[in-house]
């Protein structure tokens, strides 16, 4: 028999490396004060620039992440800024023509290059394209993981071999340990090249956790990696106890960050669907009434073309019946998703 882990690469390896709301509680929200994907507070004045066509304030917010070394902060905003550009990308190239050399012009050209040829059947032969300008985006400081994230999907994107995307996941520890954006990436690669390995993806996620502070997004990966297996319908069977371990965990986590609030909302959104399809059903509500208004597209465009109606529907059966199992048009097993495209967005969906 092959030895499965002599497959895998060294880095999954044993090494150490709003406000809220003020209705009743247990009462619904109305459905009218959900929103899906919202910005914070800092983003929303950059975007609702950028459809002005202005470009000082998302170069002033990602200038000041980059100052202040806030990492996590500066990989969420160049995410969200470039889904935008990619629509409404005028404001971005004034402003590559005006600072070609901005670190922030480049952090973002090189997502937003990822982020375009993402969806395409040819995408690993249009992303080696893309290579120089996740480079020059390194190079812009030396200290910044995030263009080492992009660096990672792009290597998972354009199928690199093993050896190549451990010398990426080196580069981006060494200079953030605990990024969270880096640590999805190497899972998600994990996940795509040895389809079905998810106690190795457990393994790696768990030791990460270990690794990280309480109050780390990275506590909440052993949970990424239990969607990952409850979504994917492949590979052997785990134990219960260790789903029940990476929930306990996010939702240790989850306690501890802002209730209400846009920044925790994706991970709080996608440990809702691991603690339903647990039938967990106290401890769903909870996250309900921590994720408030904050519905975030994934996980829930996974099942359903209208992600928000999709989350609504699920928060009000939470709220309101009770200990009763939630439909399974609610929150689908493997093989029962709403449709055959789902799962199949941005290059970093978290």
């Amino acid at each position: 028999m092959v030895d499965t882990m002599a497959l895998l690469p060294s880095f999954i390896r044993p090494t150490r490396m709003t406000k809220r709301a003020t209705r009743p509680a247990g009462r619904p929200a109305a459905g009218d004060d959900a929103v899906l994907d919202a910005p914070d507070d800092r983003l929303s004045p950059a975007l609702v620039a950028a459809a002005r066509g202005e470009y000082a304030a998302a170069a002033e917010l990602l200038a000041a992440t980059r100052a202040a070394g806030a990492w996590e902060e500066r990989d969420r905003y160049v995410r969200r800024l470039a889904a935008f550009a990619h629509s409404r990308p005028e404001w971005f190239e004034k402003w590559r023509l005006a600072a070609p050399d901005d670190p922030g012009v480049l952090l973002l050209g090189a997502q937003l290059a990822v982020d375009r040829v993402w969806s395409s059947p040819a995408r690993a032969e249009l992303l080696r394209e893309v290579s120089p300008l996740i480079t020059a985006a390194a190079r812009a400081d030396d200290r910044d993981p995030v263009p080492w994230r992009i660096a990672l999907d792009h290597a998972r994107g354009s199928r690199a071999g093993h050896r190549y995307f451990e010398e990426l996941w080196e580069a981006a520890v060494r200079r953030a340990p605990h990024h969270y954006g880096c640590h999805v990436a190497a899972l998600q690669y994990l996940a795509t090249f040895w389809h079905g390995s998810h106690r190795e993806c457990f393994d790696f996620a768990d030791r990460a956790a270990q690794d990280a502070p309480a109050d780390s997004l990275v506590q909440a990966l052993p949970a990424r990696a239990a969607f990952g297996y409850l979504t994917d319908g492949c590979g052997p069977v785990l134990p219960r106890a260790l789903l029940e371990g990476a929930a306990d965990r996010a939702a240790e986590l989850s306690a501890r960050l802002p209730a209400a609030d846009p920044w925790p909302a994706g991970v709080r959104n996608k440990l809702l669907y691991v603690l339903v399809r647990l039938g967990r059903w106290e401890d769903a509500r909870g996250q309900v009434r921590l994720i408030g208004p904050y519905a975030t597209s994934f996980p829930w465009e996974r099942f359903s073309d209208d992600p928000l109606g999709h989350f609504l529907r699920l928060r009000e059966h939470l709220l309101t019946a009770g200990p009763r199992p939630v439909p399974a048009t609610l929150i689908p097993a493997p093989g029962n998703a709403a449709g055959g495209h789902r799962g199949h967005g941005r290059a970093g969906d978290h």
